[in-house]
């Protein structure tokens, strides 16, 4: 009897994304209004914002991340969004020196999603 194939999982994305729980806001100015949003993932290639106020395909954006890391400034693009949902954006500039910040900053949220805290009981 032959078996199934293993189903691979396939993403169009070229970077891995991080999923930052509440950990990430971010303060953005796109299409003429200033908001602060929660980032709900984010990768070296862009990020999705959690937004009740959608902006359009195409429409440039600021970012400025209000994380303990430090400053991290980046300029972006709306690639898609999602009514009432939020926005993906797609990076389109950050400076050299914000650069090892962000990945800073992806380092730490994925080694805080990787340590589960262990009870210190074992139940049968």
């Amino acid at each position: 009897m032959a078996s199934a194939p293993a189903k691979l999982n396939y993403s169009r994305r070229l970077a891995s994304r991080v999923e930052t729980r509440d950990h990430v806001w971010v303060y953005w100015r796109c299409g003429g209004m200033d908001d602060v949003s929660r980032v709900c993932d984010l990768s070296v290639g862009g990020l999705f914002l959690r937004t009740r106020v959608p902006r359009p395909v195409g429409v440039r954006a600021k970012l400025d991340f209000l994380v303990p890391e430090g400053p991290i400034r980046a300029e972006a693009v709306v690639q898609h969004l999602i009514p009432s949902g939020g926005v993906g954006l797609k990076f389109t500039a950050i400076t050299d020196r914000d650069c090892p910040t962000l990945v800073a900053l992806m380092n730490r949220i994925r080694t805080s999603a990787s340590t589960k805290r262990v009870p210190s009981f074992v139940v049968p």
